[in-house]
């Protein structure tokens, strides 16, 4: 058998090991809406941990990722850093009041609930301290804009995804990159109609423990074949003495604002609707905290690994920095230092990593568009399952016109959805006042601030989260004063 044969089998393996996890999950569904797109909110912690660790990192953890440490060096783990630290501040602050404010309303998507004047509750608003008496209703011109920003950003995001798994196979098989993104698009369309968001969290649990057993297998045959941490240190100081530097001096605004953009970036979670609806899904708002820790392990786990996998890729392929595409360096020492079907391990981990996170936002994206867009035909499942073709027709298209970088694919729309949700979704789980034009005008102002900050080529200085959340931010503290309980009564 040649190689490439005993790879593709093994790949297989893995692929038909989720299928199958993904069939089995729709044993547990009910025909709903609600079951489609939250598992009817009963999904267990560790499930909704290793979920969301694999959904979060995605394509950019064993491609964009090791790319970037590969080309910078050691400094590159401070993102990794930074990233944690604003992801853990998110799950603390935001998470517990979204699983249980948005049940209170009977919120199915992020924009559904973005569009909750007030969080009417069956039992006793008093309990919530509302600052005002009469409740307004939800707000559909908020909930169409936030539900056009998703499909747009997190639209482009799932294609990201698909063209970091086509460029795993491509290096492996030497597929034709337009190839590897429609067999990814067929998979994801495949997990999301066997049972919907369920499907998803399963599938990416078992992806996510693949995602970590193949990147600490990697690297600890990496850092064998170089002979130790002590060794890779020595030989990166040789190639550029850059390499081993921890905080690089080339940052505009110096390292303290460089972290802090990466910070912001990780609590920019709250942005993102496909990590969100996680916290949503959840069995009971007491079990977050557990999830939140777990989550924290794994992902700390597999991002480190991704880091020092780049650094040992440096030493032992250095050529790729002399006009070769960094982020295939993890397939590329796969196929060196691997046997053949570790090999098949490893591009199913890269894959996973793809597919768990596609397949998340392609669902977050296709509920956008049929409840929040179309809400009089929302309660319907096959037209449920007709916006997730739609939304993954969409996704493809984008996909294959890209140019291919995976990074700034990913980083940007991170940031776009991260500055014009997030902030307005910080407002509304803190039960703070808002009016529809300054709710409407955060999602712009934010979304605007990262856009010319990344334009004006800041982005290497402070990563363009952190000004686009405080524009938003800027804007709501200043027309706070004049949100008051007569504005919002006029506004009902």
């Amino acid at each position: 058998m040649s190689q490439e044969f005993l790879i593709a089998l093994t790949f297989i393996a893995f692929l038909v090991l989720f299928t199958i996890v993904g069939i089995y999950s729709a044993t547990q569904k009910q025909n709903t809406t609600g079951d489609y797109l939250l598992a009817s909110r009963k999904v267990n912690p560790w499930l909704i941990a290793l979920s969301s660790m694999a959904t979060g990192q995605s394509g950019f953890l064993f491609t964009a990722q090791v790319g970037y440490a590969y080309t910078v060096g050691i400094s590159g783990i401070w993102i990794t850093i930074g990233w944690a630290i604003g992801d853990y501040l998110a799950w603390w602050f935001v998470f517990n009041k979204l699983r249980s404010f948005s049940e209170e309303v009977s919120a199915e998507t992020v924009s559904s609930f973005l569009g909750q004047d007030s969080f009417k509750s069956s039992k006793d608003n008093s309990k919530y301290n509302f600052p005002w008496k009469k409740q307004p209703k939800s707000d559909r011109l908020i909930v169409i804009i936030s539900a056009i920003i998703t499909i747009a950003f997190l639209g482009s995001y799932a294609a990201a995804q698909l063209i970091a798994g086509s460029k795993a196979l491509h290096s492996v098989f030497g597929w034709n990159y337009h190839l590897g993104i429609v067999v990814g698009a067929i998979v994801v369309v495949i997990y999301c109609f066997s049972g919907g968001i369920r499907a998803s969290i399963w599938t990416d649990s078992v992806q996510a423990i693949i995602m970590m057993v193949s990147l600490l297998l990697l690297l600890v045959v990496g850092m064998n074949y170089i002979g130790g941490f002590g060794q890779l240190w020595q030989s990166l100081a040789q190639i550029d003495s850059s390499l081993v530097n921890w905080s690089p001096s080339e940052h505009k605004f110096g390292f303290i604002a460089f972290f802090l953009g990466w910070v912001a970036a990780g609590f920019g979670a709250v942005g993102q609707p496909h990590i969100m609806i996680r916290a949503m899904a959840i069995d009971s708002v007491n079990n977050l905290a557990f999830a939140r820790n777990f989550k924290l392990i794994c992902a700390s786990i597999a991002s480190f690994s991704s880091i020092f996998i780049g650094l040992a890729g440096r030493v032992i392929i250095p050529d790729l920095s002399q006009g070769g595409d960094s982020e295939l360096i993890l397939p590329y020492l796969s196929l060196d230092l691997l046997p053949v079907i570790l090999v098949g391990l490893m591009l199913a981990g890269l894959f996973s990593a793809t597919i768990s996170t596609a397949d998340s936002q392609i669902l977050s994206c296709s509920a956008a568009l049929t409840q929040d867009i179309f809400p009089a035909r929302g309660k319907s499942y096959n037209f449920l399952k007709l916006g997730t073709l739609t939304v993954t027709a969409i996704v493809l298209i984008i996909a294959l016109a890209d140019d291919g970088n995976v990074f700034d694919l990913i980083t940007f729309s991170w940031s776009i959805l991260a500055s014009s949700l997030g902030p307005i979704l910080l407002v509304r789980v803190w039960q703070l006042p808002l009016t529809t034009p300054v709710g409407i005008a955060m999602m712009g102002i934010g979304m605007t601030a990262a856009f010319i900050w990344k334009q004006l080529g800041l982005s290497g200085a402070i990563y363009e989260v952190l000004p686009g959340f405080l524009a938003s931010i800027g804007f709501y503290l200043v027309f706070l004063p004049f949100t008051n309980k007569k504005n919002l009564e006029k506004h009902d």
